[in-house]
């Protein structure tokens, strides 16, 4: 096991560090445009099944399904390289980066996301996060749950934790209880959803840009109870 830091911040990805809403607004419109409404309309139903059923966003797991039902629409493999080519780092947040960097002067940083085993890497990699982070990246299913594994790899008196989901801070919380610091950025649709906003307490510190982290001591910010 490696030493424990005094301080590791742990960023999630979607909504907090890139915008994943534009990125799903992109691929609809793309959709539509190349292959018509019925085709994006069906897409996004088995994506939500397919979240459903996983716990997280499979894009190229829905294009699988989706597959299995237009084996003769050869025209739909086109959507694949759409993805894996998109240029996720138009999509950072501002300042998104030198957030990282900030804290990188502080203490620890890594990625502690969900997703799937291909297009989530190739999301985190194309956006020009995975060489700031180096080789600090985990991905999980549910990484709430897997928080003693996080542990093993990143040892900490403290942690930070920035995400947009208030389900996720306060899952974290419950289990790391004063040894973490929550940050909620209020970005993407989950971060302004009046029913998740009722539904969870707050976080221990909101801003509602990722960017707006560089105004603060994150030295300070780490440390509050």
């Amino acid at each position: 096991m490696p030493e424990a830091a005094d301080i590791v911040f742990l960023f999630d990805v979607d909504n907090t560090l890139l915008d994943n809403d534009r990125v799903q607004a992109d691929l609809g419109k793309h959709l539509l445009d190349s292959y018509g409404t019925e085709v994006r309309d069906r897409f996004w139903a088995i994506f939500e099944q397919l979240r459903a059923e996983l716990g997280y966003a499979d894009y190229l797991g829905t294009l699988e399904r989706y597959r299995l039902e237009a084996m003769h629409h050869p025209k739909l493999l086109r959507i694949a390289n759409w993805l894996i080519d998109y240029n996720f780092r138009e999509r950072l947040y501002p300042n998104a980066i030198e957030v990282v960097k900030a804290a990188q002067k502080v203490g620890v940083t890594a990625i502690l996301s969900d997703g799937d085993a291909v297009f989530q890497p190739r999301k985190i990699e194309k956006s020009g996060l995975w060489p700031v982070f180096g080789e600090n990246v985990l991905i999980y299913i549910h990484k709430e749950l897997e928080l003693v594994d996080v542990e093993t790899h990143f040892p900490a008196r403290r942690y930070v934790m920035i995400d947009d989901k208030l389900r996720i801070l306060d899952a974290i919380k419950r289990v790391w209880g004063d040894r973490v610091t929550t940050v909620f950025p209020r970005q993407g649709h989950y971060a302004t959803d009046p029913k998740q906003l009722a539904a969870y307490p707050p976080a221990d510190f909101t801003v509602e840009h990722v960017g707006d982290l560089l105004k603060y001591d994150l030295a300070a910010l780490a440390n509050r109870r």
